[in-house]
């Protein structure tokens, strides 16, 4: 199952359960999005040609980033720009999670292990905005 948090017409997330199965690739990400996410599925023997990746200039303007539940549980709180939380969801082992937009904070609710992948080069502090959410 493939689930999407939107918020005023923006995706802010897009989430990979754990049991979503389907063949062959899909690609869940706009091909403008930075950060790129595919569900592959294939079956024994089935082969991927080698490749290589060229040297393509890109600009990046925000960081997205992955996060794959490797065992545990956790919530995701999503905030606007205006720092109010808008919704929540809560992923556990083996979902799969990309942040595009707005804000966002966890509340680990088991002893968790997770994967964040995201672009780089990283640069530092300046890479995010720490803040305190408004009050409901």
């Amino acid at each position: 199952m493939v689930e999407r948090i939107e918020y005023q017409g923006e995706e802010m997330a897009i989430i990979i359960r754990n049991n979503y199965s389907e063949e062959g690739i899909h690609f869940l990400t706009s091909n403008d999005y930075s950060q790129q996410l595919a569900y592959m599925h294939h079956h024994a023997g089935h082969q991927i040609i080698p490749h290589y990746h060229n040297l393509v200039p890109r600009t990046v303007h925000y960081t997205q980033e992955v996060l794959v539940i490797r065992k545990g549980k956790v919530k995701v709180n999503f905030y606007n720009m205006d720092r109010e939380c808008i919704a929540d969801t809560t992923l556990t082992d083996g979902d799969v999670i990309l942040l595009c937009a707005g804000g966002h904070g966890f509340d680990i609710l088991e002893e968790t292990e997770m994967i964040e992948i995201k672009q780089g080069p990283y640069v530092g502090e300046n890479d995010k905005t720490r803040f305190i959410p408004k009050e409901k």
